[in-house]
């Protein structure tokens, strides 16, 4: 994690809290460094107030996977699907979708 991108990134979030790409990039931040309860805290104010912000899905429900919560993470990659079908935001659905079967791939691994 670079802490100087960081705190310039709270200072950004200090000046407008209701900036998703700000909540975005911290949580990023957070994830980058495995810090996943940081992260979804950030990507869950991104999923509460910002539900068309359609690049969460991937990140929120990886993080939730990597945070050992499989059932939350393949109920985010579901709202995700549906949100980025509505948004007709065809980028975000493939990368969703291929996410989405590599984790039920795993998920059928851990079997």
């Amino acid at each position: 994690m670079n802490k100087d991108r960081l705190d310039q990134l709270f200072a950004f979030y200090k000046e407008d809290p209701s900036d998703p790409f700000v909540i975005y990039g911290i949580a990023t931040e957070y994830a980058s460094e495995e810090n996943w309860s940081e992260a979804i805290k950030y990507y869950e104010i991104l999923l509460n107030e910002h539900k068309t912000y359609t690049g969460t899905y991937y990140h929120a429900a990886y993080a939730y996977a990597e945070n050992n919560q499989a059932d939350k993470a393949e109920e985010i990659y579901k709202v995700g699907l549906k949100v980025c079908q509505e948004e007709k935001d065809h980028h975000a659905l493939k990368e969703l979708q291929s996410a989405y079967t590599n984790f039920q791939l795993e998920e059928d691994d851990e079997w």
